[in-house]
């Protein structure tokens, strides 16, 4: 394979290995006099260093009490379903979205209603003829078309979810990767500020670390937590506390951080050069979205119907070039787009290889077009 466009991966080269090693051997080194299960909440040091690091980071106030750690944003998703969802209950998803979570809120019986979004995320003025018990967002980084929501439409969402009694989640999940735009503070921090009703914040280690370590997060409102960790208990009675003691350590010390700031350079020339060789080979027969912040950008090529995208998928395989559309992340009975668009991921990429992988890719388009 010359290059697989997969969101979600990275690159393996990226791991701090030695660093995560050095955290690990120091967590097994520390013997406590006895070997027994954990507090569900999680280990109060990883608690109290990921406290610190959402006020440096992200802005964001909280107590370590209101941290509960999960096995990946999954499981935390997982426990706001079961917790927040009633059969028949409605909950609003970002159009298109995040497919997994409409899947997890879906599956308690719970009803989903797509609301569509724009350059600029959410299009909050849709909520108002709209009455749901939980809404789902992704207002950072909109998850797939990449827009950022901006202030007032981020108070529009508070303002609606305070009038219906509703929570919102808000999935943080690559908000360490900005290029070109300044930080935009999190619900969690406007809702702190009297601006609405409850948010919980979901954050995850997954594309700053590995997805393979299962670690992320929630911030939830104080009347929650106890509900939350008690379903956490019940559920798998704590996440491995190795690998909380080796986050901590990493966060502790400041080379988390700093493993960011690398990262983030590296990311940022995969980036530059995925940018640079398709307007170069495709020139105005593509159009790049969302391209501004996070792990992915969205290619649209306007000239191919989104019914396309099998025979380019093929296409592209024989040439040893792994490419996603995005119209599976669209509702099954909303309105889908008309032409292809690609959601083109570059954790993962080795620059040296873009180049030829876009010449690959454009070829492929040729052979369909």
């Amino acid at each position: 394979m010359i290059a697989d466009f997969r969101y979600g991966d990275l690159a393996a080269g990226d791991f701090p290995t030695l660093l995560w090693k050095r955290a690990v051997d120091a967590a097994i080194a520390r013997r406590p006099d006895r070997l027994s299960y954990g507090d569900p909440q999680g280990v109060p040091e990883l608690r109290a260093a990921l406290q610190a690091y959402l006020w440096r980071a992200r802005g964001l106030r909280c107590e370590p009490g209101q941290i509960v750690v999960v096995n990946g944003s999954q499981q935390g998703l997982d426990l706001c379903a079961r917790l927040l969802l009633d059969p028949g209950d409605r909950f609003v998803m970002e159009n298109p979205g995040y497919a997994m979570a409409r899947h997890i809120f879906s599956s308690v019986g719970a009803e989903a209603i797509p609301v569509p979004v724009d350059a600029e995320g959410l299009r909050t003025e849709e909520l108002e003829k709209t009455s749901a018990r939980l809404a789902y967002v992704t207002p950072s980084h909109q998850f797939p078309l990449g827009g950022v929501l901006p202030v007032a439409r981020r108070r529009a969402l508070l303002d609606w979810a305070r009038r219906e009694a509703a929570f919102v989640i808000e999935d943080d999940y690559d908000s360490e990767f900005r290029y070109d735009i300044s930080p935009v503070p999190p619900l969690h921090a406007l809702a702190e500020e009297g601006e609405g009703a409850p948010v919980i914040y979901l954050g995850t280690v997954s594309k700053t670390l590995s997805p393979t370590l299962r670690l992320g997060y929630l911030v939830l409102p104080p009347a929650l937590t106890e509900s939350f960790a008690v379903a956490k208990q019940l559920m798998d009675r704590h996440t491995a506390a190795l690998e909380q003691a080796a986050l901590a350590a990493l966060l502790e010390s400041g080379a988390y951080e700093r493993h960011i700031r690398r990262l983030r350079r590296r990311n940022a020339e995969r980036r530059a050069t995925l940018i640079d060789a398709l307007q170069r080979h495709f020139g105005e027969a593509i159009r790049i979205e969302g391209d501004a912040a996070g792990l992915h950008l969205l290619a649209w090529l306007d000239a191919l119907p989104a019914a396309a995208a099998a025979p380019l998928r093929a296409a592209a395989l024989r040439r040893q070039i792994g490419i996603h559309p995005v119209a599976p992340l669209y509702a099954p009975d909303a309105p889908q787009p008309d032409s292809l668009g690609l959601m083109m991921g570059y954790g993962a990429l080795e620059p040296k290889r873009i180049d030829r992988a876009v010449i690959a890719l454009k070829a492929a388009v040729e052979e369909v077009a």
